[in-house]
């Protein structure tokens, strides 16, 4: 029954949803939400439309859209004053007459705070007085008694991640803009970057081209990466990563006089790099799979940073 509601509910989406989505993002601002915010969404429900609206509310700010629930009853009593203008109010109610909402949607008219309605009524108190009514479908609820609400929450929890996911498409809000809001778990792991990760400037291990390989040892093994890398020294190759001595190298080349050698007779010529924007994840999955234990980071042919598998370790990526 709860599949056949959010079937009928899909089947009646029009105008109404997209004037919904326009009036919310008059307080969204820059997608990341920290600059030109203008207002939040308020949402507000009484009983199991109220903890319905709770997880709105929560999708709506983890999306860039800053939003928080007011309960009703509590709004009657002071919290009125979290509502302000510039605010936008998401008022959920089934019957849309509920008499706890009654003080929250006098206040928005009060004050010219746009209203939302979303409810099974269009006819109530709470559909004449939104500017936007978003209707349920008349369907039954799950509840063998007819009584609790069942269908008609889920309707309305569909319907709010289909604004919050309407108002992603429409901000462009991406990964970094989403990693913003979510820097702990594992959520926030999986989208940090190679370059949030990486080693830079004088803690890279590099040489220039031509270095005898006593000197590049001395480098290798103050920085501790178990790798070198070899910078081109004249025209165009010049400042950019022409191969990488690794341990591996060293044990192919043991042999003969290894120390009076240069890095170019024992280097490995065009090595696999990355990019800085590479997702850490797939970095350390790329690290795993040809069994190596570092990427040098380059841009544009040049070595931006290093990236070593312990790096990952040590940010929780595993």
């Amino acid at each position: 029954m709860e599949a056949n509601g959010l079937a009928a509910l899909a089947a009646q989406i029009d105008g109404a949803f997209t004037r919904a989505v326009d009036i919310l993002m008059t307080v969204s601002g820059n997608p990341a939400a920290t600059t030109g915010i203008r207002g939040r969404v308020i949402v507000s429900g009484m009983g199991k439309s109220g903890h319905v609206g709770r997880k709105i509310a929560a999708t709506l700010a983890s999306t860039g859209t800053p939003a928080f629930f007011v309960h009703p009853a509590e709004a009657s009593h002071g919290d009125l004053g979290m509502v302000m203008q510039g605010d936008v109010l998401l008022a959920l109610s089934n019957s849309g007459d509920v008499p706890e909402l009654a003080d929250l949607i006098a206040h928005a008219k009060r004050f010219g705070i746009p209203l939302i309605g979303m409810t099974s009524k269009a006819r109530s108190a709470l559909g004449q007085a939104s500017d936007v009514v978003l209707t349920l479908p008349p369907v039954e609820e799950a509840c063998p008694m007819g009584l609790a609400p069942t269908t008609s929450t889920t309707m309305m929890l569909a319907l709010g991640d289909a604004l919050a996911v309407a108002l992603m498409e429409r901000k462009g809000f991406n990964r970094d803009h989403y990693r913003v809001f979510h820097p702990g778990g594992r959520l926030g792991k999986q989208l940090i970057k190679v370059g949030d990760l990486m080693h830079s400037g004088p803690e890279m291990p590099l040489v220039d081209s031509g270095t005898p390989m006593r000197e590049a040892l001395v480098t290798m093994a103050g920085r501790s990466f178990g790798c070198i890398g070899i910078l081109g020294v004249k025209g165009r190759d010049k400042g950019r990563l022409l191969g990488i001595v690794t341990d591996g190298d060293l044990r192919r080349h043991i042999e003969g006089d290894l120390l009076s050698r240069k890095v170019d007779d024992v280097m490995t010529r065009a090595p696999i790099t990355i990019g800085p924007n590479i997702l850490a994840v797939e970095a350390l999955r790329e690290m795993n799979r040809r069994r190596i234990t570092a990427f040098f980071v380059v841009e544009s042919g040049r070595p931006a940073g290093i990236l070593h598998m312990h790096d990952c370790v040590r940010a929780g990526i595993t």
